[in-house]
Parts: structure tokens; sequence; C-alpha cells
């Protein structure tokens, strides 16, 4: 029964995830605005929910400034990740950070200093390849994949250096610093980035704080909650595997809930199927090789 608990906080996770893309979308304000707010209320959300709050401060200082340095990452991620949507669309972005797995295959190696699996490498390259597809197909997207690729980078780069942190602190506290540390960063870089970038509205209206309280509260810490109660009893890979669906599930509604299929070219749905089959064969070979390894 706790199996079944798990996958089913898991799915509706994911699917809630599945939002961020078109929430971004809706937001007025601009992704270092967004991102800052989002930061804000996901933050004393977070802070009202996470259990072992006093392991925060017990932490030395040298620790404590590696974790809040991984929270700078996700933070790159997330306004390179609304950046992206703003400059193109929410299904050319999604696409592109199905690539997150397959770059995480190029980190993990480096990090870990562990051999390179040429194999994933040529995974690497086919995802490469669908990116090029929907790239030359509209060339009006391609600052848009240029930053989500970025975006996807950040992630990767994260999510390798996050399960180090992981086995060794509580999940709660790192992920509380992470928020602190993305927080805290972007609040000293956004004044030099509202230099260089246009922006409309420094404050967000009726409708921004409505869809910013549901990107907080609904995208960010019930998924973090159901899939931090989830992993107790499923396993990392297979939590990996199912959110290859997030993608789908953000383009899906991306489709019908903004109306996107009328900005997407035949060469898109060529990229997006390179993209999607080689994100499919990467995580059976992935499976195959841990069950090889078991």
């Amino acid at each position: 029964m706790k199996l079944k608990t798990a996958y089913f906080q898991m799915h509706i996770a994911i699917f809630l995830w599945g939002f961020t893309g078109i929430l971004g979308k809706l937001i007025t304000l601009n992704e270092g605005l967004l991102v800052w707010y989002r930061l804000l209320i996901s933050g004393i959300m977070m802070w009202a929910v996470a259990g072992n709050r006093n392991e925060m401060f017990k932490l030395p200082l040298k620790e404590t400034l590696k974790i809040c340095g991984v929270g700078f990452i996700v933070m790159v991620h997330w306004v390179t990740f609304y950046g992206a949507i703003k400059v193109s669309s929410v299904s050319v972005t999604l696409i592109c950070l199905s690539s997150i797995a397959l770059f995480t295959s190029f980190f993990e190696p480096l990090i870990t200093k562990t051999k390179f699996d040429f194999t994933e490498i040529f995974f690497a390259a086919l995802c490469m390849a669908g990116i090029y597809t929907i790239y030359h197909a509209d060339n009006s997207a391609a600052t848009g994949i240029l930053i989500a690729l970025f975006s996807s980078m950040m992630s990767a780069l994260f999510s390798v250096l996050n399960k180090q942190l992981t086995a060794t602190y509580n999940a709660y506290t790192i992920s509380s610093i992470e928020l602190l540390g993305a927080f805290v960063t972007l609040s000293v870089l956004l004044p030099f980035y509202l230099g260089f970038f246009k922006y409309e509205f420094l404050l967000p209206g009726t409708s921004d704080t409505l869809y910013l309280l549901g990107l907080s509260f609904f995208c960010t810490v019930i998924p973090w909650i159901l899939s931090l109660n989830a992993l107790n009893h499923v396993t990392a890979f297979t939590m990996n595997l199912a959110l290859n669906l997030e993608p789908v599930y953000g383009i899906l509604l991306a489709i019908f809930v903004v109306k996107e299929y009328n900005l997407l070219t035949s060469g898109f749905y060529i990229g997006a199927f390179i993209i999607l089959v080689t994100v499919m064969l990467h995580t059976f070979y992935r499976y195959r090789k841990s069950a090889a390894a078991a």
C-alpha cells in the first residue's frame, strides 16, 4: 500500500511541475523578478513546513556556503528557464530541457571522477541532432533554444551536486539552505540584472500575484514534499525515469492552455520526436546498466 501511495505522490508531483512553464508564460514580470518572487514566497512556505530547522544553524560555515553555492546554480537554472520561455515558447523550452539526463551523463563522470560512457555520449549526440532540427526549422526560436540548453546544463549540474549533498545531509535542510542561497544571490544580482534586461513592472499585479502563489505553492512546495515522501519508498532511478514525463505534460498543457500549436512548426515535431525517442532509449540503457551492476 505504501509503495502504491509513493507512486501516486511521485506522479502528482511531476504533473504539478508540468505547470511551471505555463505559469511562467502567463506571468508578465520579467524572468529575474519572477524567480525572485518565487524564491521569496516558496522560501517562506517551505520554512513553515520544513522539519529539522535547527540543523541549518548547526552546519559548519564552509558546508553552508557550499550548499548555498548549489542554490546559486538552481537560481541560474530557473532564471534561464523562464528567460527561454519569454523569448520563445513553453514547448521549445521544455523539449530542450529533456536533454538534462544526457548532460548529467557528462557532468557525473567529471565530478565523481569516473570513466565516460561513450554510449551515453552517442545518445547525447542524437539529442543534439533533434535540437538542431528544431533550431534549423524555426530561426525565431534560436535564442530560446540556446538559453534553454544552458538552463538544462545548469539543472544537470545541480542534480549531480545535490546527489552528493543528500548522501550527507537531511534533504529538508539542504533544500532550505539552497533556497536561501538562491534568494540572497539573486537579491544581490537583481539590480544589475534589471539594468541590462527590460522590465515593465517591479511589483506583481493581481493576476501575477495569484499565478506566483500558485507557482510557489502548487508547483514548488507541494511537489517538493510529495517527491521527498515518494523517495522514501521508490528509488532515485525510478524518480528520474518518471521525470521524463514532465516535458510531455508541460507541452500538452502549453498546446491546450495557451494554444501553442499555432506557433509550432513541422520541424519542431520531428525534432521533438527524435529527442523523446532518444530519452526513452537512454533511460532503457541506464536501466539495463543499473540492473547489470546490481
